[in-house]
């Protein structure tokens, strides 16, 4: 298992311990389906230009507790068509993590990511050494590596293909366990 390192810009550095992801798009627009759509509404109240200024690659990075509330994922989709591949949080609400971690959405628990990075500074994430360097400040902060499962479902893109890929591995091992006791 090796996770593909990530780099790219902060895009935007949410301060508010306990912030509801549904922000993002607005609480009213939660049930919107259609992603461009979602993608013209993401950010408004923060950032009006944000989907000009967003490039492939930029991550999120926030405060304590991040994706509190009730987590829907219109917001994060509406994200990740702009370019966003991944969030940095001094930490995150259980119920947001597992929903992100599922969609093979990277998250990168670092307390002390707040005071680490400015926006628009350029980071990397590097999974096998549990560190981020913000490259524009020449610094490097660890972080917590996230558990061995959550790595794997990220890496094969979400539940569903992790779960094709365990259930893959069971049968090729049941497979050879055959033909070794044969």
């Amino acid at each position: 298992m090796a996770l593909n390192p990530l780099r790219g810009r902060v895009a935007y550095i949410f301060d508010e311990v306990n912030f509801d992801v549904d922000q993002i798009v607005g609480v009213k627009n939660i049930k919107i389906t259609d992603v461009e759509e979602l993608a013209k509404l993401a950010m408004q109240p923060y950032d009006p230009d944000f989907a000009a200024k967003v490039k492939p690659g930029d991550l999120l990075v926030g405060a304590g507790n991040f994706g509190y509330g009730h987590p829907h994922y219109p917001p994060m989709k509406a994200m990740r068509h702009l370019g966003i591949t991944g969030v940095i949080a001094e930490s995150f609400s259980p119920g947001y993590w597992r929903g992100e971690i599922s969609m093979g959405f990277p998250q990168v628990s670092c307390p002390g990511i707040l005071g680490f990075v400015q926006r628009w500074d350029e980071l990397e994430v590097d999974w096998s050494t549990h560190t981020i360097r913000n490259v524009t400040q020449g610094t490097e902060i660890a972080f917590e590596p996230p558990p061995q499962s959550d790595a794997e479902m990220i890496e094969a893109g979400g539940l569903v293909p992790y779960l094709k890929r365990q259930a893959t591995e069971q049968r090729q091992q049941k497979g050879s366990e055959h033909v070794q006791g044969a």
